[in-house]
């Protein structure tokens, strides 16, 4: 039996304490032939230096760091596998766990597959089962600190988890996989909508087990990208009818993260946000022609895979949360059946 082809990418950058035990796990794989990429983003610590020793190991610097974003890119390129699994630095996977991802990746009409991610000092704790996706853009990890048992069933989930999934090399060459002026954080999101308007679903393997050393971290510069981001994603890969439906609840949700912006001392990163869309216009009209004229499902079908509630578990809600969440059900229920129509 010809086992699955698969090139697993990690980046590192920082001090990365647990790169060498992520690596290792990755080597450690069962039942798929796996050779690992690691890209070295500006990695401060000796892990980089150890795992380049490591047989099937093949170690890749860019001239900068490159972000997330770039860094996926960059690995993917060097790729040879029929199969592309990326697997986060922190994240340890269980023997078996890419080998069941691959499977149901490789399934018809599966556009890609994430495992299980579990918090790595309670493994029957989920760190995420899949992300939800608001329509407003917003997303957050799905399931946190719930119990695993609760999420035991394999399911379609609306927005894949960037910590450890799978997907097929050609289909992300097709795709040019995620765009590297993301940088950072949403890329996962527009992934998953770009996978979903080609018509592919996204699913959860329950019993593809990965521990997550998941640290959650506000720092300003995450700040700025996941809000500029999540612009980026509502301004290309949304059909113009959808956000003029959606215009007014969008402006809301401007106003709104813009006082929470002030109420939580980003505001300069808020701004800055904007100020880089202005900048890179035309960049974002290129890329909106490109994910408007690639995909072949329209909002409406979409829709139906979105929330309208904020309820992030790993993150305190900022004040006024249940009144938007309110305003924002109640406009999505007049507005879906007007997507639907087109």
């Amino acid at each position: 039996m010809i086992r699955p082809q698969v090139s697993a990418v990690i980046l590192a950058y920082g001090a990365e304490p647990y790169l060498v035990d992520a690596a290792r796990a990755v080597l450690d794989s069962t039942d798929v032939e796996v050779e690992l990429i690691v890209v070295d983003n500006g990695c401060t610590g000796d892990g980089v230096d150890i795992v380049k020793g490591f047989p099937g190991v093949r170690v890749v610097r860019p001239e900068e760091n490159t972000g997330y974003s770039g860094g996926c890119r960059v690995g993917a390129t060097e790729a040879t596998g029929e199969w592309l699994a990326f697997v986060n630095s922190d994240a340890i996977v269980a023997p078996d766990a890419i080998a069941k991802v691959v499977a149901v990746a490789g399934e018809p009409n599966v556009g890609a597959a994430m495992a299980s991610i579990r918090l790595a000092d309670q493994p029957d704790v989920i760190n995420t089962s899949g992300n939800p996706l608001h329509f407003t853009g917003l997303s957050w990890a799905g399931g946190n600190g719930e119990p695993a048992s609760a999420h035991a069933a394999r399911t379609v989930v609306p927005s894949l988890s960037g910590c450890c999934f799978v997907i097929n090399r050609r289909r992300w060459q097709e795709l040019d996989g995620f765009a590297a002026e993301y940088f950072a954080y949403h890329e996962d999101t527009e992934l998953s909508l770009r996978l979903w308007q080609r018509g592919l679903r996204l699913e959860y393997v329950p019993d593809a087990v990965v521990r997550h050393h998941y640290e959650f971290s506000r720092n300003a510069l995450k700040l700025y990208l996941v809000e500029r981001n999540r612009l980026v994603t509502l301004l290309t890969a949304y059909e113009t009818r959808t956000l003029v439906v959606l215009a007014p609840v969008l402006l809301l949700t401007e106003a709104a993260m813009l006082a929470a912006a002030l109420g939580g001392g980003w505001i300069r990163q808020k701004v800055k946000g904007w100020g880089w869309l202005w900048t890179n216009r035309a960049w974002l009209r290129s890329r909106r022609r490109q994910l408007q004229a690639e995909r072949i499902v329209p909002d409406g079908v979409i829709a139906e895979l979105m929330t309208a509630r904020i309820a992030p578990s790993n993150v305190g809600s900022p004040p006024g949360t249940g009144i938007f969440n309110a305003v924002a059900a109640g406009y999505w229920s007049l507005a879906k059946p007007l997507l639907r129509r087109h």
